[in-house]
Order: C-alpha cells, then sequence, then structure tokens
C-alpha cells in the first residue's frame, strides 16, 4: 500500500461506516444534560455524548472545504507579558529565616501566574532537571554548595522536563511512554482452535503528560504525595497559589476509532482510583464551528487539598499555545480551510474542469476558560484571521483580550503576501477593534503588550519596530516606528518607556545568478541586545546596542525566556550564549556570509543602566581550557554547557548539567563550585 493510500484509508473507512450506519441521528448534538457555564458563556458546549456521534462529527472534519488543525507542532513560549514591573526574571520574595530573603525566580509571562522550568530556587536550596533525575543543591550560604538529594524515578518510560516548587511543594512534569500490543488473533490453522500471537504484531505507542507532586518540607527525606497523568502531548501548564493546570493534546487515531469499542480519552489520579479511567462520551464538549480529530485535556487541582481528586475536562479539538493570567486561561489553536476555486479547462476535448488553490485560509480558533483555585471551566470561543508566533502574541489587560497574527506567505509578492495584525476582543471574545496590513511582505518575530501599550517587531531585511497604542480597545493604533538592522526575537521590558530587545544582527547582501543581479538579502550576523527609549512614542530610538560574536552565535534566549536573569534594581543582566567567531574576517560583497569558529559556551554578565548602556562584567564558563583546544571549528551541547543563570542574595549561580557554580556578583569572583556526576 502506498503513501497516498495510507493517507487516504482512514477517511474512506470512516465516511463509508457513516453512511453505512442503520441508525442515522437527527442531529449532531445528542440529547443530554446541558453543561454548567454559570454566566460565561449564553450557549452551553454541546456534548458529543455517543460513540456513533462522534464517528459523524469526525466524518464531517475530513470533509474538504472545513477547517483542520494547522500540523505546525507545538510552538515554543517565549517573551514575556504584562507591566513593566512584572514577571522580571529577577524579584525579591520573603521566605522562612534560614532561606536568603532576595534571591531570582522565573522569568515568567504574567506576574503572580508561575511557569515551570527546568532550574527552579526557593532561597536555600536550587532544583534542577537533570539527565532524568531531579538534583536538589544546598546552595545558601555559597560556602555549603552540595547535592541534599537526587530524586530518580523508577518508573523507567518516565522522564521529566520541568518542575514548580513552592514552601511544601515540589512538582515534576514529564512523559511517559507506554507499549501496548493488540490481544491474540485466531489462527485457522492451528488444530487446537486456540488463539495464537500473530509473528509480528503492530505495536501501539501510547504516551501521557505526568505530573508527580512530592513535599519537600524535609529535603532529606522527600514524599511521594500523589501523581496525575493525562494521555497525550504536553502543550504547557501553569501554577497560580497553589493551583495547578495542565494541558495536553490526545490525537484521535482514525484507524482505530472504526474498532467496536475504540479507546476513550484517559486519565489517572492516585489520589483517587489510582487506574486510567476513561472520559465517557457525554462528558466530552466539543467547540462550535470546526472539529478536528483530537482531545484537549485540562486538568486543575489544588495542591493544598491532597484528597480532592484532580478535575479533568475534555474537549474535542486541540491547543497550540496557551496564555494564562490569574483569573483566566486561553487556549490558541492555528486552524485552515483550503480555498480552492474552479477554472475552466481550455481543452475541448476534456470537458472536465479543474481546480486550483491559490492560498489556504488561516485563522487562529481561541477557547477561554475561568480559573478558580483549581477548577477550571469553558467560558467562550473567539476567532481572528491569522496565526500567531506563540504564546506572546496573546495578552489580557482590563477585561480585553489582544493578540498579534501574520497571514499569508512571506515569500510571495502578489495579494497572498505576509501581512501583520492586531486584535482587540471584548468579554465575550468578539472582535471590538483592530490594526491590520501591518508591514506587507514581513511576518512578526517578537511581540510585547505594556499595559495600554504594544510592541511588535517584524523583519524581512530590516527590523521594524512598531509602537501600538490600546488606550481606546475600539481604535487601536500605530504610534511610532523605528526602522534599523537586524531583529529582536525576544522584547524584555527595562521600565515603562525602555525596552530590551534580543535577536540577531543582520547584514544586507548582493545576490548574483545566471549573470544577474538579484537584489539584496539580509543575512543574521551575531547575537544583538539593544535598548530601545519609547519616551517620545511617534520616534523611538535605539539608544544602546550590544553585538556578540559573528555568524552562528546562538542563546536559548532567543528561543525560551526563561533564560534570562534580569534584575533592575541590581543594574544586572545575564544569560547563557554560545559565540561562534571569525577569526580573520574579510570584506564580503556578495554570496552568503561566513560562519564563525566556536570560541565559548557560558553566561554573559552584564551590568546595564540608562546612562552607560552595557557593561560587560565578565563571562563564566563551565568547560575547561583543554575541551575549548579540542573543540576544532563546532561546539555541541554538552553536559557543561552553561544553560540557566539565578542568584541568592549576593551570589551569582550559574548552571549546567554537569556543574554549579557560585560567583560574587559584585566582582564575580569564584566562590566555590559543584561537579554533577553524569
Amino acid at each position: 500500500m502506498n503513501k497516498l493510500m495510507l493517507r487516504v484509508y482512514p477517511v474512506v473507512v470512516l465516511l463509508l461506516f457513516v453512511l453505512a450506519s442503520t441508525s442515522p441521528m437527527a442531529s449532531v448534538t445528542p440529547p443530554g444534560p446541558p453543561v454548567s457555564h454559570k454566566v460565561y458563556d449564553a450557549q452551553p458546549l454541546p456534548v458529543v455524548g455517543s460513540l456513533e456521534n462522534l464517528r459523524t462529527l469526525l466524518s464531517k472534519a475530513q470533509s474538504p472545504g472545513v477547517y483542520r488543525h494547522r500540523d505546525m507542532g507545538l510552538k515554543s513560549e517565549r517573551m514575556v507579558n504584562t507591566t513593566f514591573g512584572a514577571g522580571q526574571a529577577a524579584k525579591s520574595i520573603r521566605e522562612p529565616q534560614e532561606n536568603a530573603k532576595d534571591f531570582s525566580t522565573t522569568n515568567v509571562q504574567v506576574q503572580g501566574v508561575d511557569e515551570a522550568d527546568v532550574v527552579k530556587t526557593d532561597g536555600k536550596y536550587i532544583y534542577q532537571v537533570n539527565n532524568n533525575r531531579v538534583i536538589i543543591a544546598e546552595a545558601y550560604p555559597a560556602k555549603k554548595l552540595k547535592i541534599a538529594n537526587i530524586l530518580k524515578f523508577d518508573d523507567g518510560n518516565f522522564t521529566p522536563s520541568e518542575l514548580y516548587i513552592d514552601e511544601t511543594h515540589l512538582v515534576v512534569i514529564g512523559n511517559t511512554y507506554y507499549d501496548s500490543s493488540p490481544p491474540a488473533v485466531p489462527a485457522p490453522t492451528n488444530p487446537e482452535g486456540t488463539l495464537k500471537p500473530e509473528k509480528c504484531p503492530p505495536i501501539f505507542i501510547h504516551n501521557t503528560v505526568k505530573g508527580i507532586i512530592y513535599d519537600i518540607r524535609d529535603k532529606s527525606s522527600i514524599k511521594k504525595l500523589r501523581e496525575i497523568e493525562l494521555e497525550g502531548d504536553y502543550v504547557s501548564s501553569r501554577k497560580v497559589g497553589s493551583a495547578l493546570y495542565l494541558v495536553a493534546n490526545k490525537y484521535i487515531d482514525v484507524y482505530r476509532i472504526m474498532d467496536p469499542e475504540p479507546p476513550a480519552p484517559a486519565y489517572r489520579d492516585s489520589a483517587g482510583r489510582d487506574r486510567f479511567v476513561g472520559v465517557d462520551y457525554p462528558d466530552i464538549r466539543y467547540f462550535p464551528g470546526p472539529v478536528e480529530p483530537n482531545y484537549l485535556m485540562i486538568a486543575a487541582l489544588n495542591l493544598d487539598k491532597p484528597d480532592k481528586e484532580v478535575q479533568v475536562s475534555t474537549y474535542l479539538g486541540s491547543g497550540e499555545a496557551i496564555y494564562a493570567s490569574e483569573k483566566n486561561l486561553y487556549v490558541a489553536v492555528s486552524q485552515y480551510r483550503a480555498a480552492t476555486r474552479l477554472l475552466p479547462n481550455g481543452n475541448i476535448k476534456m470537458k472536465r474542469q479543474f481546480t486550483i488553490t491559490p492560498m489556504p485560509d488561516y485563522k487562529t480558533a481561541i477557547f477561554q476558560f475561568a480559573l478558580d483555585e483549581g477548577q477550571s471551566e469553558y467560558k467562550g470561543r473567539g476567532e481572528v484571521p491569522g496565526t500567531i508566533l506563540n504564546q506572546f502574541s496573546m495578552d489580557e489587560d482590563k477585561g480585553f483580550f489582544r493578540i498579534a497574527t501574520t497571514q499569508g506567505e512571506i515569500w510571495r509578492n502578489d495579494e497572498y503576501t505576509s501581512k501583520n495584525n492586531v486584535y482587540v476582543l471584548d468579554e465575550g471574545l468578539k472582535i471590538t477593534g483592530k490594526i491590520e496590513d501591518i508591514a506587507p511582505g514581513e511576518k512578526i518575530y517578537s511581540v510585547r503588550f505594556m499595559g495600554d501599550r504594544g510592541y511588535m517587531v517584524t523583519f524581512k531585511k530590516v527590523d521594524p519596530l512598531f509602537v501600538l497604542d490600546f488606550k481606546d480597545p475600539q481604535a487601536p493604533k500605530i504610534l511610532g516606528t523605528l526602522k534599523i538592522p537586524g531583529y529582536s526575537d525576544y522584547l524584555h521590558p527595562y521600565d515603562e518607556n525602555h525596552i530590551i530587545g534580543f535577536g540577531k544582527d543582520t547584514v544586507e547582501m548582493e545576490q548574483e545568478g545566471g549573470g544577474k543581479n538579484l537584489g539584496t538579502m539580509a543575512f543574521y550576523q551575531g547575537m544583538k541586545v539593544a535598548v530601545f527609549d519609547v519616551s517620545d512614542v511617534q520616534h523611538p530610538v535605539e539608544m544602546f546596542k550590544e553585538i556578540i560574536g559573528d555568524r552562528g552565535t546562538d542563546s536559548e534566549l532567543l528561543h525560551n525566556h526563561k533564560a534570562l536573569l534580569f534584575a533592575r534594581d541590581k543594574n544586572l543582566l545575564a544569560f547563557p550564549v554560545t559565540v561562534m567567531e571569525i577569526k580573520n574576517k574579510k570584506a564580503e560583497n556578495a554570496g552568503v556570509p561566513e560562519y564563525g569558529e566556536f570560541t565559548f559556551q557560558g553566561a554573559y554578565v552584564y551590568n546595564i543602566d540608562l546612562i552607560n548602556g552595557f557593561r560587560l562584567k565578565g563571562r563564566i564558563t563551565h568547560i575547561d581550557q583543554a575541551s575549548y583546544e579540542k573543540s576544532g571549528y563546532g561546539w555541541y551541547n554538552g553536559v557543561k554547557n552553561v544553560d540557566r543563570i539565578l542568584y541568592i542574595d549576593d551570589t551569582l549561580y550559574t548552571l549546567s548539567k554537569g556543574m554549579i557554580k557560585a560567583h560574587d556578583i559584585a566582582g564575580l569572583k569564584e566562590k566555590s563550585s559543584l561537579e554533577i556526576i553524569q
């Protein structure tokens, strides 16, 4: 069976099943009790109700012309949001007396809404996801730097990826993979008539998102309290106070949906029945509009109520990126509809017409859920044209929801070329204000919302920074624009009138081909860090800039906002970076710029203020000199690569999988170090 048949077969089977059904349904929505929605939504969500109805809904999802989930994969979450004082990487928190009073926290999107990360600290201990373990190191004071405990996982299929901490709890989030073979099948040649396994039975692999919750009050004797599992792939999570929210996608296998009893989405809570429980079809809702062959599952629980079973809400649909405030969760998913049209056939011998597809119609659906101390409830659905970059394309402020999207394709030069938009939605998720067709031919590289203002960076050859005004939600407008070389992948507030941009420097070069000049193209160079002054919103300016390395230089910060350490009260800025440098530079007039050679991996630590700009305090690496000498042209993601920087009181800590180093913040003099055995 060729690849085309493999793709078409499940759709054909599904449609034939529906057409052949002897029990046609009078309505897509089966009778049943309405879903409670308080006052959030005038129309309660319909329920799937039965397996037959699920098949009917999925057959509609496979019909030509309907919206479908865009197979883009999960988008990385980066950048920051909310007002200038919120979500900073460094924030003082008062803890028990034996802990330091001043320490950095994860750089999150919204103040008061925590995000999981590979490293956390409580002011005394550092918790780190490290090669399928969680390392707990006593870090304060620095002279006591040592490993206090190591959590290993008995389930060899579990892979930890992120964690949360508070005064009482450690939550480790990861994935678990299960292998399961189908039951034995009858073998006609078997004289005993018994079941005989196939020689090569197919193996069905399914995975879950697992959260393991520990009591960490006694670091020497950490106790596991409970486990939560959702079938599917991890989308994201948030923690508001003691309330934890997990979001997962569960793909519906269109082959197995035709089984007499296909598997339903399932979850497990060790505080309840401690086994996987299938979600009944009457408990599965579906959203208005296009139906997708996927389940969106949201688990909500309160860590302070260990005996209360997790609340799991299941929807026929999917999630791609999430944004969360303290009161609401927004799940966004890209959808598209093939835009086809008939054209006459010029060949008189062939009377049939044929179709062309000029451009799919991309949209982003937004689903809103109310959050309340470990409970979630659906509030409503909205929709805007275009697709989002990531979670930071979304924002909530004063009861309004803002979202930035890109439509079209950057490589086209017709009416379907890329254009960028910003929409404002009201409490009912209806569009109340918009700015459309911004920077045709370019796409969004970063977005930042700050109260009544917004900042958006688009790019193709230069970096336009747009300053946006949202004082009137019904009439947002562009206040000013700054065009400079390079682009910003991530925007971080310094204060209400200054923004720090992290991205790449660029250079335009002439391109030739076939003896012709093909015009110019922009090529990225080294990492660029810049401070933008937006005091005069109509005329933003670049106050300071810092270029690190040459072409090939990269930082996790450009892909993950959690890698940033910023403390304005300490004039402190630090991030991990891999530096590539061209040792013998020469002028290049055409072609592709040269890549640099590997020269450094570790933390760049700066003093930053609005008088002197960036002042490099120093660089910290975990790689020894012998390894640098043997590195050659390139480098790899080794165990000594620094990926996080944090501080506790007057000590700066750099972390890699193989080491923790402690340095004095003032002069970066090394205090202590700890090797971590792999």
